[in-house]
């Protein structure tokens, strides 16, 4: 058998597994998207997840985010230029280099994804809890698995711990 047509100990294939998750992934996105909307309907999926970039990577180039994004450098410009208007992120140099010019999350541009979050999660607790238990033992080491084979970084170990940054660059109090 093909390696994608191999079953897995379960008995599901690498094609079931996909198009779990792309059926998965679509309602996600419908949860991140009313989430954002609840929270602050002027601020677009793109823009909430440079905001996420920021939180879990600490200050970053305008250039870096529009890699991470996978977007135009011109696009992830006028995204920035939006975020900073908005409040919600701010543009810095760092004293080691005062050459660069960095992004950073605002008090706002914290909250907002503080924010954000609580409200995906109180979604996903109310769907985990309509489907009763019996998959959770499994699921979550699954999900843990795809999340860092996708180069996502656990919240656990956002930018709040990143002992390199200066203090104009620590996240925002209060």
């Amino acid at each position: 058998m093909p390696r994608t047509a191999r079953a897995s100990d379960s008995g599901v294939t690498a094609a079931e597994a996909v198009e779990a998750l792309f059926a998965a992934s679509r309602a996600l996105v419908a949860i991140a998207a009313r989430s954002l909307a609840d929270v602050d309907p002027d601020v677009t999926l793109p823009q909430y997840r440079a905001l996420v970039v920021l939180a879990a990577r600490g200050p970053q180039r305008v250039a870096d985010i529009s890699a991470e994004l996978q977007v135009a450098a011109s696009t992830g410009t006028r995204m920035c230029d939006r975020l900073v208007r908005k409040g919600l992120a701010r543009r810095s140099r760092p004293a080691s280099d005062r050459r660069v010019v960095r992004l950073t999350l605002t008090a706002a541009g914290w909250r907002l994804v503080q924010r954000v979050s609580e409200q995906r999660r109180e979604q996903l607790a109310g769907i985990v809890a309509a489907t009763g238990g019996g998959w959770h033992p499994s699921v979550a080491p699954a999900l843990r698995a795809f999340t860092a084979a996708a180069g996502e970084v656990p919240e656990s170990e956002w930018w709040l711990g990143y002992p390199s940054m200066d203090d104009t660059e620590r996240p925002p109090e209060g």
